[in-house]
C-alpha cells in the first residue's frame, strides 16, 4: 500500500492539478494544500522561493541544487507540496535586492509566537547598519534569550526578505549566517557598511559612539554615527559608561543601557 503522505503521491497531486485545472480552484486550494514557488534573482544570485496566500514563507539559494531539493527541503519543514508560479509576488523582486517593500507579506503561521516576534525585529534594522543578538532579544521582548535568537537566525526560513545578515556578535564581528560567514560579509559591504572600521572599534573596546554636539550615543553603524566628525566624536565601550558621561541613547538605533 502507498503512503498517502509519500512525495510520489504528492508529485502526482501536483502533475493532476498543473494539467487542464481551473486556475480558480487551484488558487482555492493554494492556501489549504499547497504553496507556490518562483526562482528569482536576488542579491546573493538566483534563489527559491516559496510561498502561500498569506505571503513569502520559505527561501534557499538555487546554486547547483535542482527544485526537488528545495521541495524535498520546503516540505520537511512545513509538509505542504510546492507547484510552479508563473510570476513573483509584487514586491518580492526589489525586497531581494534589500529595498524595502510594503506590499510584501510574510506566512510564519508555522513558527512559534517568539521566533515570529524575533524576525519582526530583525526585519526593522536598516540596510548598511547592523545589531548585536542582544539587542534583538530585548527588542523581541527577551533580554535574557540573546541564545536562542541565534538559533532562531539559524533557521530563518526567509533570509535576504528578513536580513538576519545584519545581526552580528556582540565584539562587532560579523559572525556566522545561514549562507556562510563570507557571504555575510559581501551583503554588509553592499549595503554600504563600514565593516573595517567596526572591527577596528570593537578591537580597541569601542562598541558605542557618541557626539558631543548632540550629546546622542549610537551604535557604530547607526546613520546618526556615521554623520559624527572626528573630532566630535567618542567611543564607549557600553552604552551605562556613555550615559554615565552625559549622553543619552539614540531614538533611531535604540542601544540600551
Amino acid at each position: 500500500m502507498t503512503n498517502d503522505n509519500s512525495p510520489q503521491v504528492d508529485a502526482r497531486i501536483e502533475a493532476a492539478l498543473a494539467a487542464d485545472t481551473p486556475a480558480g480552484l487551484v488558487d482555492a486550494v493554494m492556501g489549504k494544500v499547497f504553496a507556490r514557488w518562483v526562482s528569482a534573482p536576488s542579491s546573493i544570485g538566483e534563489v527559491y522561493v516559496a510561498f502561500t496566500r498569506d505571503g513569502m514563507q520559505f527561501l534557499r539559494p538555487r546554486g547547483d541544487e535542482e527544485i526537488a531539493e528545495f521541495t524535498r527541503a520546503y516540505r520537511e519543514r512545513f509538509a505542504r507540496p510546492l507547484m510552479s508560479a508563473e510570476k513573483a509576488p509584487a514586491g518580492l523582486l526589489p525586497a531581494l535586492h534589500g529595498r524595502p517593500s510594503q506590499t510584501l507579506a510574510f506566512d510564519l503561521s508555522a513558527l512559534t509566537a517568539f521566533e515570529r516576534s524575533v524576525l519582526e525585529v530583525t526585519r526593522r534594522i536598516p540596510a548598511g547598519q547592523a545589531r548585536p543578538y542582544g539587542w534583538v532579544a530585548r527588542e523581541a521582548g527577551n533580554p535574557g534569550a540573546v541564545r536562542a535568537v541565534g538559533s532562531v537566525l539559524a533557521r530563518n526560513p526567509v533570509p535576504l526578505l528578513v536580513p538576519c545578515h545584519r545581526v552580528v556578535r556582540a565584539d562587532g564581528t560579523p559572525g556566522e549566517y545561514i549562507f556562510g560567514a563570507a557571504q555575510k560579509e559581501r551583503l554588509l559591504r553592499a549595503e554600504g557598511m563600514n565593516l573595517d572600521e567596526v572591527v577596528d572599534l570593537a578591537g580597541q573596546g569601542v562598541h558605542y559612539l557618541a557626539s558631543d554636539t548632540t550629546n546622542i550615543v549610537c551604535f557604530p553603524t547607526c546613520r546618526d554615527a556615521r554623520r559624527i566628525t572626528p573630532r566630535h566624536r567618542h567611543g564607549f565601550g557600553t552604552v551605562a559608561e556613555a550615559v554615565e558621561a552625559g549622553y543619552r541613547p539614540c531614538r533611531h538605533c535604540r542601544p540600551a543601557a
